[in-house]
């Protein structure tokens, strides 16, 4: 039975750059950054939360033939592959800092919908993110 999720993956043309975005952009904290011969494999996650890891990954070997990764490069500079949701406790002021923090691709300021508040950025790749504040049930339902 499956019990949690502990990996998911999003592919970034640079690694470096993407480290530098979702940390010190986004606030996520290194995970694993752990090489074995030209590969490495580099996780970031939420502070304070261990248990799941985003995988940076980017196309090439050891995954993928040249062919491949030339495809995967144009599909991720498109926007056209996974993005990534993450929850806050105050969309606004989320905003407010990444604006700070430098991140200028924003899809869409906050926004009240009848579930939460939320927002949407793309990362330097073009990989869609967005950022949930949630309403709580009593007050969805209001």
């Amino acid at each position: 039975m499956i019990t949690s999720l502990n990996v998911a993956s999003i592919y970034v043309l640079d690694k470096e750059e993407a480290l530098d975005f979702y940390v010190d952009k986004l606030g996520l904290e290194k995970g694993n950054d752990v090489r074995q011969g030209d590969y490495r494999w580099l996780t970031v996650r939420v502070p304070g939360q261990p248990g799941t890891e985003i995988s940076l990954e980017q196309p090439g070997p050891p995954l993928h033939d040249e062919a491949t990764a030339a495809q995967l490069r144009e599909l991720i500079t498109k926007g056209a592959l996974v993005g990534l949701v993450f929850v806050t406790d105050d969309a606004r002021g989320t905003y407010e800092t990444l604006r700070a923090r430098g991140v200028t691709d924003f899809t869409q300021e906050p926004i009240d919908h009848f579930y939460g508040t939320d927002m949407g950025l793309r990362d330097p790749f073009g990989n869609a993110i967005r950022v949930l504040e949630r309403k709580s049930a009593a007050a969805a339902t209001a």
